[in-house]
C-alpha cells in the first residue's frame, strides 16, 4: 500500500513513513494510492466481529505488511485496554435513537480511538526504527487532551499542545493542563483554533524546522487518525445489519475539522453500505454552506455552545477536494491557490451534484442544540453533549441514522444544566480534574512565538 500526497509534489511512499511524516512535505494531506474495496462476503465475516479484532482486519489492509500481523494485534489490543466499555464504541438505543457511544476512552472523548491507538504506533516504530519524535499539534478542546493521555511518559516522544485560551470548556482545558509529565507541553494561544491550526501548517511546511526538530503530527491531518475512525463504521453497521450487505444504514456526525465524517467518506468508498452521511455543523457553517452552495469560504469564528466545532478552515477538506477531482492533484491545487488567493474557493455544477450526492448537511443553532439535549432527555432520559446534539438534530428527518455521540456530557456541563436544569453525572476520568495542580504557557497566537519555544524546549531535553 503506497500513500500519495494530495498535491501531487512528493514521492508515494509506504505506511510507517507516513504515519511518521504526518503533514506532506509539499504541504498536502497523504491519502491511499488506492482504497481497498471489500466484498460483501467480507462485510458478512466481519459483522459479528469484537472492535478489537475489525479494527485489526481493517488496518491490516492499509498496513499492508509494513507491521506483523502479531505484533499490529498486540498494538490495537493495548490501545483499547483502556477504555472502560468492553464493545468499545457500543451502540445504544434510546427514545427512538440509535446513538454510537465513541466516549469510553480515558479522555472521554471520540478521539481516544485513534489516539490511544496513534500514541502506541509511534511508540513502536520509534524503538523499531530508532530515532525521535516531536508531535505538535492544536486543539479546539478534545483532540489536545487524547494526544497528550496517548503519549504521556512515552520515551522518545515530547508533545506540544495548542488550544485556545478562554475558547475550550474548563473540563476541556484542565484535562490538558494538569498532566504533569515531562514530556507534555501546553500552551494557550491568544487566539482562536484556526490561529493554532495555522501555526502548526507553518511549522510542518517549514522543512528544515521539521527536520532539525523531527516534528510529527496528531491532528487528523496524520492517515493513521482517519484509518482508525473508520472502524466504528463498519462496527455500527455490524451490530445494525446483522451481516446483511444488502442493509444501508445512514450516520449522522457532528464535525467540524471534517476528519471523522472524512472516515465515513472512505469507509463507503471501501464498500460499506452507508446510504447517507449527514454532516452536522454548528453556527461555524463552513462546511454546510459548501454542501449547499459549493463554495467554500471562511467567515468569522463564532463561541458556541459545542467548542470543538468552532472551526472555519476544516483541514480534512483538502482529503475530500482529491477524491471529488478522482485524484487530480493539479485541480486540487488550483482550488487551494484560489483559497489562498481570495479567501474562497468554488466547485463546478457536475461537482456541486457529486457532493450533494455524498453528504446532506446542516448548521445547528446554540437553541437549538439545547432544544434537542431537552427534547432527547425528556424521551427517555439520556443526556447528550452539545456536539452530539447537533448530528441528533441534523438527522431528525434523515430516517433512520445513526448518530455519532462525539464525547460525554459531563464535558459540557454548562450547556447541559442550560438544557435540562441539572449536570451529566462525571465518569471516574473526569472527577476531580479541577482541584488538581495545572501547568501551561500562554503565547501570542504566533508562528515565531511557538517556534521560539518548541526550540528553547527541545535543546534543553531532546530525549
Amino acid at each position: 500500500m503506497q500513500y500519495v500526497s494530495t498535491r501531487g509534489r512528493v514521492a508515494p511512499v509506504g505506511f510507517a513513513q507516513a504515519v511518521m511524516m504526518g503533514l506532506a512535505t509539499d504541504g498536502g494531506l497523504l491519502v491511499p494510492a488506492l482504497i481497498p474495496r471489500v466484498a460483501p462476503e467480507r462485510l458478512r465475516a466481519w459483522s459479528g466481529l469484537r472492535f478489537q479484532d475489525l479494527a485489526l482486519e481493517v488496518l491490516d489492509l492499509y498496513v499492508d505488511g509494513e507491521i506483523p500481523r502479531a505484533d499490529l494485534c498486540a498494538l490495537i489490543e493495548r490501545s483499547y485496554a483502556s477504555f472502560t466499555h468492553p464493545q468499545v464504541t457500543p451502540l445504544i438505543e434510546t427514545g427512538g435513537l440509535r446513538v454510537l457511544e465513541l466516549f469510553h476512552g480515558p479522555t472521554a472523548a471520540f478521539k481516544d480511538v485513534a489516539l490511544q491507538l496513534l500514541g502506541n504506533l509511534f511508540e513502536y516504530l520509534l524503538a523499531r526504527d530508532g530515532g525521535h519524535l516531536n508531535i505538535v499539534g492544536a486543539t479546539s478542546g478534545d483532540t489536545g487532551s487524547a494526544a497528550i493521555y496517548g503519549v504521556r511518559g512515552k520515551a522518545r516522544i515530547h508533545v506540544f499542545i495548542l488550544h485556545p485560551k478562554g475558547r475550550v470548556s474548563p473540563i476541556q482545558e484542565r484535562q490538558m493542563t494538569t498532566v504533569l509529565d515531562a514530556n507534555v507541553h501546553n500552551i494557550a494561544i491568544r487566539g482562536t483554533f484556526d490561529d493554532g491550526q495555522r501555526i502548526v501548517k507553518d511549522l510542518f511546511n517549514d522543512l528544515a524546522f521539521k527536520s532539525e526538530f523531527h516534528l510529527g503530527a496528531v491532528n487528523s491531518i496524520n492517515w493513521a487518525r482517519i484509518l482508525a475512525q473508520m472502524v466504528y463504521y463498519f462496527y455500527a453497521w455490524g451490530r445494525v445489519s446483522g451481516g446483511d450487505p444488502e442493509r444501508r444504514v445512514s450516520f449522522s456526525v457532528p464535525t467540524g475539522n471534517f476528519g471523522d465524517v472524512c472516515a465515513g467518506f472512505i469507509a463507503r468508498r471501501m464498500g460499506l453500505p452507508i446510504e447517507r452521511l449527514i454532516i452536522a455543523t454548528n453556527r461555524n457553517a463552513i462546511l454546510s454552506r459548501f454542501v449547499h452552495s459549493g463554495v467554500y469560504e471562511a467567515g468569522p469564528v463564532y463561541q458556541t455552545l459545542s467548542p470543538a466545532m468552532d472551526i472555519q478552515l476544516a483541514s480534512n477538506f483538502e482529503r475530500y477536494l482529491y477524491f471529488l477531482h478522482d485524484g487530480d492533484t493539479a485541480a486540487v491545487c488550483r482550488l487551494l491557490e484560489d483559497l489562498q488567493r481570495d479567501g474562497r474557493l468554488a466547485v463546478d455544477g457536475a461537482r456541486l451534484a457529486q457532493v450533494q450526492a455524498d453528504f446532506h448537511a446542516a448548521a445547528v443553532s446554540d437553541a437549538d442544540t439545547l432544544e434537542q439535549i431537552r427534547t432527547t432527555f425528556d424521551a427517555g432520559g439520556y443526556i447528550l453533549c452539545p456536539h452530539t446534539a447537533t448530528g441528533v438534530w441534523a438527522a431528525r428527518d434523515q430516517g433512520d441514522a445513526i448518530c455519532l455521540a462525539t464525547a460525554h456530557p459531563a464535558k459540557f456541563n454548562e450547556a447541559v444544566r442550560a438544557a435540562i436544569g441539572r449536570e451529566a453525572p462525571a465518569p471516574p476520568s473526569l472527577q476531580g480534574l479541577l482541584e488538581r495542580a495545572a501547568r501551561c504557557t500562554e503565547l501570542d497566537a504566533t508562528t515565531a512565538a511557538v517556534k521560539d519555544l518548541v526550540r528553547s524546549t527541545l535543546r534543553e531535553d531532546p530525549r
